[in-house]
């Protein structure tokens, strides 16, 4: 398939959750975890607490999900493709998601200790042998996954072996330490600080987000190997209901615990506010899917087509835009740009992570012109098939 043939909706779906991750993505990169709670407590306004309130709604564990099962998703479309062909694919999705490993790596050594891709791409490989599988099967393991928290144990374990605290590098920097390391410092200086960043968030990493990406690796295979196509008119009316009755039950449990649950008596209870927690959980992730539907529900009927199709543009370029996200960050946070580390209101990072998601658009759709992939995208392209591949546009 080339590009002028590929499917709008699928690089819709990818722009829109490139869209998301870089709303929560700048919060992070503007103020590291340890640091979150003191800086947020500065702010009290009501714009401050509107826009954490359309964060929470909106956007928290929502757009990971997607991309997690759109990851998924894509593998097993290329893995289809390939078997329709009787080409073998083993060797190929191996050096496939080892070059996105080694650019994962890079990207935490250089740029951002956020880094998924190195994630994705362990997880990747594990998702080849689900790939046969049942799809009813692979929907009660992403159920397990999501719902059966076993994994909570295994932290406690984990955390339990470690003789050297992994946060200990990270907490020596105090907070004053972190902010004129990160305004002020030399770039070597923010690389390590960036390593003991990682560190320190380690276990979120592999208890928290790997089980999550895994489970809705398993739901974009499962879809993958639907009858169903993503987002056809055929798949949209079959999940008519079922998305709306979801999106409804989901938004009301999510306003409960956001606004009224807090107050009670129930919310504290011992054994009652992990339930909660998890129902939160649960229901931001299924929030999320239903973004989907509303999408291609959009798309099929026409409305905003002119709008969607700029999210199409960094859906096509996502790995190159996912890693200028933190581009972006370094520039805007750090001694080499900006230094605007800890300086922002929630407002502010907001209204930066828009425009910078609508520069993003913009330079794509040109990029796009005069160029058959993004950057990266070539780059694993060429890994990936072992050869040089076509990188500019021939003209018409």
């Amino acid at each position: 398939m080339t590009p002028a043939q590929r499917e709008p909706l699928l690089d819709i779906f990818r722009g829109f959750a490139i869209f998301g991750i870089f709303f929560i993505n700048i919060t992070i990169m503007h103020c590291l975890f340890i640091n979150q709670d003191a800086f947020s407590s500065q702010f009290q306004d009501t714009t401050s607490e509107l826009i954490n309130r359309v964060l929470q709604l909106f956007f928290y564990n929502k757009f990971f999900p997607i991309f997690s099962f759109l990851f998924g998703f894509g593998i097993t479309s290329q893995i289809i493709k390939k078997q329709l062909k009787n080409k073998p694919y083993l060797g190929f999705f191996t050096r496939r998601m080892a070059a996105l490993f080694v650019i994962g790596l890079l990207h935490i050594s250089f740029f951002w200790s956020g880094d998924v891709l190195h994630l994705y791409a362990v997880l990747g490989l594990l998702s080849l042998a689900m790939v046969r599988l049942n799809v009813r099967v692979l929907i009660l393991i992403a159920a397990g996954l999501l719902v059966f928290p076993f994994y909570d144990n295994l932290a406690e374990l984990f955390l339990e072996n470690q003789t050297t605290p992994l946060d200990k590098g990270l907490l020596a920097y105090g907070e004053q330490g972190v902010i004129s390391t990160l305004r002020e410092g030399e770039y070597l200086e923010t690389i390590q600080l960036r390593f003991h960043e990682y560190m320190a968030n380690l276990p979120m990493l592999l208890f928290y987000l790997a089980p999550m990406a895994f489970a809705m690796f398993t739901l974009g295979i499962a879809a993958g190997r639907s009858t169903l196509t993503l987002g056809s008119k055929q798949w949209l009316a079959y999940f008519k209901k079922p998305t709306i009755f979801a999106l409804v039950l989901t938004s009301i449990y999510r306003a409960v615990f956001l606004f009224c649950l807090p107050e009670s008596e129930l919310y504290r209870h011992e054994l009652l506010r992990p339930l909660w927690f998890k129902l939160m959980f649960l229901s931001d992730i299924t929030f999320g899917l239903c973004y989907l539907w509303a999408i291609a529900w959009l798309w099929h009927r026409g409305f905003i087509k002119k709008l969607l199709i700029q999210f199409s543009y960094v859906g096509r370029l996502a790995l190159s835009n996912y890693i200028l996200h933190s581009v972006i960050g370094l520039f805007l946070f750090t001694n080499l740009g900006l230094s605007l580390y800890q300086t922002l209101s929630p407002l502010m990072c907001f209204v930066l992570a828009l425009i910078s998601f609508v520069l993003q658009s913009l330079l794509s759709k040109w990029w796009l012109t005069h160029y058959q992939y993004g950057p990266l995208e070539w780059v694993w392209r060429c890994i990936t098939y072992k050869q040089k591949m076509p990188f500019r546009r021939v003209a018409c």
